[in-house]
Formats: structure tokens, C-alpha cells, sequence
């Protein structure tokens, strides 16, 4: 089941690329995150790039998410389906409003917001090149793989996150791996907050493939 909406009735901000950038990057924010939650972040890792930063329609209490869930890791599974649909027709959408390449989107998603760009590669695959996740958690078991393959993708991890179990970080990395992409998967010694030594790896990753 998809949503009726228009597909570009989303509160996002847009900000093109420089002259010469053909990259744009999706920006996902975490749990009590907007449209510009992550707008440093894709400056600090692409400052060449676009950048693509919608605010999830989800609210939890006042705080914008991209899916409901039920529990703390427990995730609303029918409305996390809709919802990563609904994301990957708003980028198609948006990639015909702006006249950005559909081809070249890195997702570059925080928690809840790499919480639904691992789903995005689970379901819609065709919708990035490329994904930066920061602190995910396996949002699904898929009943077969998609068709990942050559796909690279960052995984960055807190050894002591407090959210995010290591053996669920290592299963989703399996998982992506199993499905074809090429994974670095980045441990840091801290917990759920992004470190400065993980956004710098996450870089310099980033412009060995740009």
C-alpha cells in the first residue's frame, strides 16, 4: 500500500549543488529532527554536493519521525512500508522539481532517519547510489534480498550504544553485504551520539567515491 498524497508534500529544504556536482544527498534526520537537523552534517561531508532534507511526517508526541514506532525498537512495520515508499517517491518527485540527477542520491541518514534509508535499500534500492548511516538499526528482515550489488555504503556504530544492540549493527551489515554492497562498517568507542572521529572517517569515505 502506498499513500495518495503528492508525492512532494513533504516540508524539505533544497539546496543545489555547485557548479560541476552532479551528487546530491539525501538528508535524514533522527527522532525530534526537522529539515535542517542534518544540514551541517551534508555541508561538513560533501560541501560540493546538493542537498535533499525532508522533515518526517511521523510525529511522536511533537517530535517528527520518519515511521511510528510501538516501543523503543520496536517498529510499526505496516506504516515503516508506506512510509519508505512514500520517501523514494518524493525523491523521483523531487528530482523532476529541481532537475538534480535520480541517479546520483547518497542517503546520509542519522538514527531514525538511517533507520529508513537501510529500509530504502531494502525495498527501493534503484532510489540511492550510495548510503552514510549513522547509528542504524535493521529495520526488517527482507524475504529475499534486493539486488545491491557494487552499492557502497558507510555504517557508523557506537561499541557501547545504548539503542542500537553491536549484534544488530553486525547482522545489518551482514544482511547489505549478503545483498551485494560494498560495506565499511565503522565502530566507534562511544554510544548513540555521533562523534567527531566517525562524521571525519564518514568523509573521507565519501570523497574516495565521489
Amino acid at each position: 500500500m502506498r499513500p495518495n498524497a503528492d508525492p512532494l508534500d513533504f516540508v524539505h529544504q533544497y539546496v543545489p549543488g555547485r557548479a560541476g556536482q552532479e551528487t546530491t544527498l539525501l538528508l535524514l534526520h533522527g527522532t525530534g529532527g526537522d529539515e535542517y537537523s542534518m544540514q551541517e552534517v551534508g555541508e561538513m561531508l560533501a560541501p560540493r554536493a546538493g542537498r535533499l532534507s525532508p522533515r518526517g511526517k511521523a510525529l511522536e508526541g511533537d517530535m517528527p519521525r520518519f515511521f511510528r514506532r510501538l516501543s523503543e525498537g520496536v517498529f510499526d512495520q505496516e506504516d515503516l512500508e508506506v512510509r519508505t515508499h512514500e520517501l523514494a517517491d518524493f525523491v523521483q518527485a523531487a528530482a523532476n522539481e529541481y532537475g538534480f540527477d535520480p541517479k546520483q542520491v547518497i542517503a546520509v541518514g542519522y538514527s531514525n532517519g538511517a533507520n529508513i534509508a537501510a529500509s530504502l535499500l531494502l525495498r527501493r534500492p534503484e532510489t540511492l547510489s550510495a548510503a552514510v548511516l549513522f547509528h542504524p538499526q535493521l529495520p526488517f528482515e527482507p524475504e529475499t534480498h534486493p539486488d545491491l550489488s557494487g552499492v557502497p555504503i558507510f555504517l557508523g556504530a557506537g561499541r557501547h550504544d545504548h539503542l542500537v544492540p553491536v549484534a544488530n549493527t553486525e547482522r545489518l551489515a551482514a544482511l547489505l553485504r549478503e545483498s551485494g554492497a560494498d560495506v565499511t562498517l565503522y565502530w566507534q568507542g562511544g554510544g548513540h551520539a555521533l562523534s567527531d572521529a566517525e562524521l571525519d572517517a564518514a568523509r573521507e569515505w565519501l570523497s574516495e567515491r565521489r
